[in-house]
């Protein structure tokens, strides 16, 4: 990943609202939400949230499919992934022992 790419996702991140989104969108995995559930649970009107999916789309940390009438947003894991591995990966200059933690936790399970 290069810096430009990191910066726009994690600058995606970087409001209130869209981080509630994305880490609801974790919390549900792979399964992902439909976005009327979405602004439920969140108490985001609807044309609002629809705003805050397109940017974190647009960045690449989640995705959108259809399901009949509704669309079901889910993160992209590896692209979740590789955004914190982006800021572990040259972690401690070369003492990984200091880092072990952060690095453990940036790991994708089961990706």
């Amino acid at each position: 990943m290069d810096d430009r790419t990191a910066a726009e996702r994690f600058s995606a991140l970087a409001h209130p609202t869209r981080l509630r989104l994305f880490r609801r969108l974790m919390q549900t995995g792979p399964d992902g939400l439909a976005a009327g559930v979405l602004a439920e649970a969140l108490q985001v009107a609807p044309n609002n949230l629809s705003a805050h999916l397109n940017t974190l789309s647009q960045a690449g940390l989640i995705e959108a499919r259809r399901e009949g009438r509704s669309r079901i947003y889910a993160v992209r894991i590896g692209a979740t992934a590789a955004t914190v591995g982006f800021l572990v990966d040259e972690c401690c200059q070369g003492h990984p022992e200091v880092c072990g933690v952060v690095a453990r936790r940036a790991e994708p399970a089961g990706v």
